[in-house]
């Protein structure tokens, strides 16, 4: 049996695989844990529960509740507020723990379940391993005034927004911003923290009926963001996913701008500021070598880890580093939030298009991305994709073949037998091109 916790939480279809039996379970023996851990020593212990809009979440959360409450926490249900909001409570309250009910970008049929610690920070690997081995354990359940309380907090999103606000560095008057929630997470509090940071705000995406998240909308679905932009004549656009941890944008034309762009545009204005610890951006082995050129021209640092914003988080952590992220849009900037945040993402983007008083277009073509190619080679050994020589001198060749100007990469997907062959170049059909190649030797070489 595999690992339950993956990158993220334990994420599946919701009542199948992540089923209120489960996470009844999973809150039981994450206070055993903490508790054992003396996290709860010197006081009686709270949590703070939220979810996205999923019908499921419904159902999980009030399993979550009780499986807190059982174990004697007292928990503030914080109801429908995106994952960084949760985060951002945790850590302003002094709470010892957090649970989110998302599956984030995922489609409406799943859900997850995953935990912050006291500060709003997720928990490391060991801490998930030790709730995983302590699930259905036997355990002495408290009585009478031992046995938690639950409580309703229903000004947690406006204590969010305004932490939102406090962090802009420049209102947004003067522009016209189209608002994408996914039917998620940040259907309020993503419009209302625009409109009151100044912008004229045009909603899409805002009417959660619990099976419409993420449903042709928000970040995995970027057209009719595109579409409402040119419609209005808005000045941008921005799209959040299910849980508001991560956000994309379009500028007044349409074209997209990612989140390597969005780090490009945030680290510039940091240092400008001194506010980039160590003049240094910290971002995956999958971020575009134009961010890379970008970032070695204008002097400042580019450190890169594995995919997944757990790795960018210790990465950050380690090194002191304020700024990170994904190209998917999970940036993490942490003078103000402990995880990715869509919201605050879109909030310092379009603040710094109201400082420099150019379109979203020119801001972001600081970064000029270069065409990139993945292709997925399935049923391969992806174990020996690192030694095979055969593969290896494949991968030299396209190297030389590209120089400075491109850049090749596979990586073993963590949960399938295949390799992804990534390759970026000067030109589409180049980069195409190299990554048909590449990924023919692979099929060839490291067949099952």
């Amino acid at each position: 049996m595999g690992r339950l916790f993956g990158t993220d939480g334990v994420r599946g279809l919701a009542n199948v695989d992540v089923t209120a039996e489960l996470a009844l379970d999973l809150s039981v023996a994450a206070a055993h844990v903490l508790g054992d851990a003396g996290v709860f020593a010197d006081h009686r212990p709270r949590a703070v529960v939220g979810r996205d809009p999923r019908a499921s979440g419904e159902f999980l959360s009030a399993a979550v509740l009780a499986g807190l409450a059982s174990a004697g926490v007292d928990v503030e249900d914080v109801g429908v507020l995106p994952t960084p909001g949760i985060a951002h409570v945790v850590a302003a309250t002094g709470a010892d723990l957090g649970v989110v009910i998302s599956a984030s970008h995922n489609p409406v049929p799943d859900n997850g379940i995953k935990f912050f610690a006291r500060g709003g920070h997720k928990l490391p690997d060991a801490l998930e391993d030790a709730i995983e081995a302590r699930l259905r354990e036997p355990w002495q359940r408290p009585t009478g005034r031992d046995v938690g309380r639950v409580r309703l907090d229903p000004d947690a999103s406006e204590r969010y927004v305004q932490h939102l606000l406090s962090t802009l560095p420049h209102r947004l008057d003067g522009l016209r911003v189209v608002v994408d929630c996914a039917h998620g997470a940040a259907w309020h509090v993503g419009p209302e923290a625009m409109r009151r940071a100044g912008a004229d705000v045009v909603v899409l995406g805002a009417e959660p009926d619990g099976l419409n998240t993420n449903d042709g909308v928000g970040s995995t679905h970027l057209g009719p963001l595109r579409e409402a932009v040119l419609a209005s004549g808005a000045d941008a656009g921005v799209a959040f996913d299910g849980d508001a941890d991560r956000c994309l944008a379009v500028d007044a034309t349409g074209e997209v701008v990612d989140g390597d762009q969005a780090m490009g545009v945030l680290a510039l204005a940091l240092r400008e500021r001194g506010q980039l610890a160590g003049d240094t951006l910290v971002a995956t082995v999958m971020s575009n070598l134009g961010l890379l050129l970008a970032m070695r021209e204008a002097g400042i640092e580019v450190l890169q880890t594995a995919v997944g914003d757990r790795y960018v988080l210790e990465a950050m952590r380690e090194g002191g580093h304020t700024l990170g992220g994904e190209q998917s849009g999970h940036v993490v900037m942490l003078d103000h939030q402990t995880t990715g945040d869509g919201v605050l993402t879109a909030l310092h983007l379009l603040a710094r298009v109201a400082e420099l008083g150019r379109p979203l277009a020119e801001v972001a073509g600081v970064v000029q991305r270069l065409p990139q190619v993945m292709i997925n080679v399935p049923g391969v050994d992806k174990a020996r994709a690192g030694s095979d020589e055969a593969v290896q001198a494949a991968v030299v060749a396209a190297e030389a073949e590209l120089g400075d100007t491109g850049r090749v990469l596979l990586r073993p997907s963590g949960t399938e037998p295949l390799v992804r062959v990534m390759v970026e170049a000067p030109g589409v059909e180049q980069a195409q091109a190299v990554a048909e190649r590449l990924a023919a030797v692979v099929a060839e070489h490291l067949a099952l």
